[in-house]
């Protein structure tokens, strides 16, 4: 529990639907602990059709910091903030919004760029692999950004819609020059699996690639940050692969997102992110 609320208190909020696993907040209230900073973070369980209403609250309250943003809001925010970083603007979405003092509002989104840290510091780095990523919303999107620019050798890309997949693949080529194209969620012959789908939150949804096509030894990353492993993570790992839950790429995220809301965060025993270019000015971003 946060020891005292004030009068000054700045508040933080994590906006989604549903937020039942969410992690955010406790992170959030630790670090403010830690750092002394008379700061508060609180879940905002939001509705899609509530968006628009709730944006038009928050922008009212002129003690409100920053939003972290989750599903199924980062590519609708786009439309409530008023400039994007150079990471939002790549990608499309976002998961963090800056609250500034004069009442602007600045998205960016480090679900990519966490999701490679966070593979980086468990030993599966994307560097010089081929990948197959299965998903391409919002936190899709950015990981496909980042494991390119990371440095992997290919990179295909599945999405039940077959345009987006393909558009993204377009997109993470020009921009990257990695080797990057759409096509079926078959895992065989890759060395990465990304599963950056929602397939995986509830018990009885469908795997969002066939476990039997897994090679022993394949790196398998679920982003699900969930308290049991998903039933892919599990049947990955009867098959002798590497698995990874969604928690290192929650903390990588966290790590990147905290500092550009201007805190110094890192973790324990993790090594810092060269965050370079990430946090370059947004020259021609303002929307």
């Amino acid at each position: 529990m946060h020891p005292h609320i004030t009068g000054r208190t700045r508040l933080y909020g994590l906006v989604g639907d549903p937020l039942t696993a969410a992690r955010s907040p406790q992170l959030l209230n630790q670090l403010f602990i830690e750092q002394r900073a008379d700061a508060v973070c609180v879940p905002f369980w939001v509705k899609a059709e509530d968006l628009s209403a709730f944006v038009a609250g928050a922008r009212a309250l002129r003690n409100l910091s920053g939003l972290l943003v989750t599903m199924p809001h980062k590519q609708r925010m786009l439309d409530f903030v008023d400039e994007l970083h150079p990471t939002a603007s790549r990608v499309g979405a976002l998961n963090v919004i800056r609250c500034n003092e004069d009442g602007r509002w600045v998205g960016a989104i480090f679900d990519g760029v966490g999701c490679v840290l966070g593979m980086q510091w468990e030993g599966n780095q994307p560097a010089n692999k081929s990948v197959l990523l299965v998903g391409a919303g919002g936190a899709g999107r950015a990981i496909a950004f980042a494991v390119a620019a990371a440095g992997a050798r290919t990179l295909t890309i599945f999405d039940v819609d077959e345009q987006r997949a393909g558009e993204l693949a377009e997109s993470v080529a020009a921009e990257t020059g990695c080797i990057t194209h759409s096509g079926p969620p078959d895992p065989h012959g890759f060395e990465v699996v990304i599963n950056a789908t929602p397939l995986g939150m509830n018990a009885n949804d469908a795997m969002p690639v066939n476990p039997e096509r897994l090679a022993p030894g394949t790196i398998v990353v679920d982003i699900i940050n969930a308290p049991e492993p998903t039933q892919l993570r599990r049947a990955a790992h009867a098959r002798g692969c590497r698995t990874q839950d969604g928690g290192p790429m929650h903390e990588g995220q966290a790590v990147h997102a905290l500092r550009f809301l201007g805190f110094d965060y890192h973790l324990a025993g993790r090594s810092a992110p060269d965050d370079g270019v990430l946090f370059a000015p947004a020259t021609n971003a303002s929307r």
